[in-house]
């Protein structure tokens, strides 16, 4: 008895952590849920998004490497010591050997080292000043178009989890039904076979309940994606109903001035600003001349000590030491043959510049395309919303009353089930236009250089 005592305290002990431990599980799950509007989505993908921080990040590589072209002024200073040891032969400046040299020296002063070429100097700071700019607009352009992946990931998360409250509250519903026709097939009104249909058309919405939460958890797992939030948490969107938006959009023709907006653009324009300018590095660089200064004061002179060849003295013994300087100035002007007769790297950049105005041509076809698209899904998407909400309402209305005549037992079960299919229909009609006219608005604003 004793023995069955202890067990029985060890599996309610057991039994209780288990319980705690369920019972902190379902906090921690309730816990992992994040609330979240547009905005929310739009300043976390803004600060989150690993793509918006590869190019921000290129943004700082094109500042690093203005900073390194600014470089090419500033000197190169030296200073420290230098020993010179050879033995065996050597031979004087008049041409003659002197054998059996055992010579040392030291050398140890300050120095500096300066070269100017001025074409690349000049060219190259002002060619990386020109891509640090057109930088940081392509940064505004991939932030634009990752924040607009987000605003699409958002509205496909509400269209989704609006689908799924909707089959919730029907199978709720469908529950209440099957219990109604239970009562009246055990009351001798209605035939067993019906009741079977309204337990068959529960399951069914069951069934299309799960498949709307897995279409609710993959819009959930895209945008956590998106935003660079782990998986392990839910998303749920705090607006309970989606509205369309109204940015009082003008619908107009695209005219010239729309595309100066375009970061796209900007960054295309003062890239072959800088093309132009590197350019100039094998045209008129070429006639530019390079400078070169190297001076330095230092004490040169003999030192004593057990040195060898194999194993020369660390602290040589210092015998005589004298001061002496030096200058070299020279003033060059290259003349590259190769460069005058093919001229390959002017060619070069000749097709470079060529090649950015097919792109810039290339980026105004797809501004066409864009702007062409977004205005007809906001023209289509206004009348897709009125058409969809009328028959929301018509549904809502038959299925309110086929509800109502099955709980007086005057509506046929199937009645009450096609009307739950066309309302739920309907809904997702209704839900899908307002998603896509949203999603339209935001696209025009990015087509016509709105940054988000």
């Amino acid at each position: 008895m004793k023995n069955l005592k202890y067990r029985l305290n060890g599996i309610w002990l057991i039994s209780f952590v288990f319980l705690l431990i369920v019972a902190n599980t379902n906090q921690l799950i309730a816990q992992d849920t994040i609330p979240i509007n547009l905005e929310k989505v739009l300043e976390l993908g803004g600060a989150d998004n690993l793509t918006i921080k590869e190019y921000k990040e290129r943004q700082e590589l094109s500042l690093a490497e203005l900073s390194k072209a600014k470089e090419w002024w500033l000197p190169e200073i030296y200073a420290g010591a230098q020993t010179h040891q050879l033995w065996g032969a050597a031979m004087n400046t008049d041409g003659r050997f002197f054998l059996d040299v055992n010579r040392q020296n030291l050398w140890g002063g300050l120095g500096l080292n300066a070269n100017w070429d001025f074409a690349d100097g000049i060219y190259n700071a002002k060619s990386a000043n020109l891509r640090s700019q057109a930088s940081q607009y392509m940064t505004q352009a991939e932030r634009n178009q990752q924040l607009l992946k987000m605003i699409d990931a958002y509205y496909d998360l509400m269209t989704a989890q609006l689908n799924y409250n909707a089959y919730q509250k029907l199978v709720i519903q469908s529950d209440s039904i099957v219990q109604q026709i239970q009562i009246q097939v055990e009351g001798g009104l209605r035939y067993e076979s019906e009741l079977l249909l309204a337990k068959s058309n529960k399951n069914h919405l069951q069934v299309e309940m799960l498949n709307a939460k897995k279409e609710y958890n993959n819009a959930s797992a895209a945008l956590k994606k998106l935003l660079n939030i782990e998986q392990n948490v839910k998303l749920a969107s705090v607006d309970e109903s989606l509205l369309p938006l109204d940015f009082t959009a003008e619908l107009e023709m695209v005219e010239d001035s729309a595309y100066l907006n375009r970061t796209e653009i900007k960054a295309n324009e003062i890239n072959f600003r800088a093309l132009e300018i590197e350019r100039k590095k094998y045209t008129t660089g070429l006639f530019i001349p390079e400078l070169n200064i190297g001076t330095y004061g230092s004490y040169f002179g003999r030192i004593n000590g057990n040195v060898s060849p194999m194993f020369p003295a660390q602290y040589p013994e210092t015998q005589q030491l004298y001061p002496t300087s030096a200058l070299n100035v020279s003033l060059m002007w290259k003349i590259p043959l190769g460069a005058f007769t093919y001229q390959g790297d002017k060619k070069s950049y000749d097709s470079k510049m060529r090649l950015n105005q097919i792109e810039a041509e290339q980026f105004k076809v797809q501004i066409n395309e864009e702007i062409a698209n977004a205005t007809s899904d906001l023209q289509l998407g206004k009348e897709q919303i009125e058409i969809a909400k009328e028959g929301l309402d018509f549904t809502t209305e038959a299925l309110n009353q086929s509800i109502e005549r099955q709980k007086l037992g005057t509506a046929i079960p199937f009645e009450v089930f096609q009307a739950q299919q066309f309302f739920l229909q309907a809904q997702l009609d209704y839900l899908k236009a307002i998603s896509a006219y949203n999603k339209a608005q935001y696209a025009l604003k990015v087509a016509k250089g709105e940054n988000l």
